[in-house]
């Protein structure tokens, strides 16, 4: 028996989606067929691709093996064949893209859903999540990630600067006083990022001009693995906390936290778009990251109205 090419497409959807069933939803077609592509894929390699049990299949290594090869070549394959099509009207296909929960819900949904729009004839599956996810093992087209970046064997663009801040809230501040510098930090109760680890060196910019940036310990009470936790954690007292601006412009401009070390800048984080190497990178992609840079690079919209963070922004703020 010789393979097929849409037996290879369903064993992909198959192994990205988890079960015969949910590959079935997202391809529209019957349990019974996306089986029988299966079963007539490992006829024809003359391999068992999957453990099946009463809910799941489960790639063997072998088939694991299988997939991260052929991800890769049909991915080329779209591409080449997206690159070569005369056609330049509506993109069509599906998007798969992964974000970090809180950025995705409060400033990417929205900047998506603009997306979408203008893409009628486009499918986009988001997932949100604040782990770091492998794309190519997962079968992502794409993911926004913000930080620093690790994984060289990802392509990257950069959208913006993120910057960051270490708040508290008024109450924290009458019952334990502020740290007037980064070495008052090791004093007070913090709340950190579990996602990164707990009791880790907070760093700042440096002090001058070209020097190494600052770094503090921290005790770290407690640690949360979402960043809206973290922040409900300071607005209730319980600690100092650093955090992305655009997840607390909102509670510095109304006064319900407080910028606690206005002399002290953390270093920011970025946001990037990230996708797998290709050699033909897909227009889908390539349009979602023309959109996203459009969105963001300029001035992002937490950075509107946003109130000073450091004590030049702060002097500047009083003067005008």
């Amino acid at each position: 028996m010789k393979w097929r090419f849409d037996d290879i497409v369903t064993f992909l959807q198959v192994v990205e989606a988890g079960s015969i069933t949910a590959a079935a939803e997202r391809l529209g077609m019957s349990k019974s067929v996306i089986s029988k592509r299966i079963s007539d894929l490992e006829s024809a390699v003359d391999v068992e691709l999957f453990r099946r049990s009463t809910r799941h299949v489960i790639p063997t290594d072998r088939g694991m093996a299988f997939y991260e090869k052929m991800r890769t070549l049909v991915h080329e394959l779209e591409g080449a064949v997206e690159q070569v099509s005369m056609r330049d009207g509506e993109l069509r296909g599906r998007l798969r893209i992964t974000a970090p929960m809180t950025s995705g819900t409060m400033h990417l949904g929205p900047v998506l859903a603009g997306f979408a729009r203008q893409n009628p004839e486009l499918e986009l599956a988001i997932d949100l999540d604040d782990k770091i996810i492998d794309l190519v093992g997962n079968g992502y087209d794409m993911a926004v990630r913000i930080g620093r970046l690790h994984d060289s064997s990802l392509v990257a663009r950069k959208l913006c600067r993120s910057r960051r801040v270490v708040c508290c809230s008024p109450g924290y501040a009458r019952e334990k006083g502020l740290p007037a510098t980064i070495d008052e930090l090791s004093a007070h109760a913090c709340i950190d990022y579990a996602n990164v680890h707990a009791n880790r060196l907070w760093q700042f910019e440096p002090a001058e001009l070209g020097g190494p940036p600052r770094s503090a310990l921290t005790h770290s009470r407690l640690v949360a693995n979402n960043g809206e936790a973290m922040r409900d954690m300071a607005l209730a007292g319980l600690g100092l906390v650093i955090l992305p601006l655009f997840l607390v412009a909102e509670q510095l401009r109304n006064g319900t936290l407080l910028n606690a070390l206005p002399g002290a800048t953390p270093l920011p984080d970025s946001i990037y778009a990230i996708y797998p190497p290709s050699r033909h990178v897909s227009r889908r992609v390539r349009a979602l990251i023309d959109h996203l840079i459009v969105a963001f690079s300029e001035t992002p919209p937490w950075e509107l109205n946003a109130p000073p963070l450091d004590a030049s922004e702060s002097a500047a703020a009083a003067r005008n």
